[in-house]
């Protein structure tokens, strides 16, 4: 039960304070949830990441619910999910109800041009982690330059670069089995010739 209690406060503090979306999401994953709680590590958050960028919905709901998931099974992923969207609704079902033309507000103007900039700042730092998290090899880096060439220059589907990196990462860091077994088929042969 304290568990559920945890999840509950935890993901309705990071929907209070989550601006920007899901990658403006990671520092305050990582400060909340990594840092303070010790529930994932970040590998994990970026495998999250990941799986999110090919599934339907929105990036920080979908890594709520997985985070949820891997700490109290259904249960948890529905309690991180709907704690984390709730102060958004809120927010906005107020907005909507009380303040016509909320955006053409000036002071709202101004505090969005200051909530953008700190969100820059936020995306880049979690663009940081990422490099820390992904460069661990050569591999790796050619993977990284292929789907940012094909992003940037030709404008290739995001959905279809996921994908594609995916199957070449399967192909390119699946253990190799036939070393393995050919290694270990000649240590059998050795021992039934050795003496007992």
């Amino acid at each position: 039960m304290k568990t559920y209690l945890e999840l509950l406060l935890t993901f309705l503090k990071m929907g209070c304070t989550t601006f920007g979306g899901g990658y403006a999401m990671v520092p305050i994953i990582d400060r909340e949830i990594i840092q303070k709680k010790g529930w994932i590590t970040m590998e994990e958050v970026m495998d999250y990441y990941t799986i999110a960028q090919i599934t339907p919905g929105i990036i920080a709901v979908n890594v709520s619910t997985f985070i949820g998931y891997r700490q109290k099974g259904i249960l948890g992923s529905i309690i991180a999910t709907l704690s984390f969207i709730l102060p958004g609704v809120c927010l906005m079902s107020i907005i909507a109800l009380f303040l016509q033309n909320f955006a053409d507000i000036p002071v709202v103007q101004h505090a969005f041009t200051g909530i953008r900039v700190a969100v820059g700042a936020l995306i880049l730092d979690t663009v940081l982690k990422l490099f820390k998290g992904v460069f661990k090899d050569f591999k790796a880096i050619c993977i990284f330059v292929i789907a940012f060439a094909l992003s940037a220059i030709w404008s290739a589907s995001p959905i279809l670069l996921v994908l594609a990196a995916g199957v070449v990462g399967f192909f390119l860091y699946r253990p190799k089995k036939a070393a393995s077994s050919g290694a270990s088929s000649d240590k059998d042969h050795g021992n039934k010739g050795a003496p007992r």
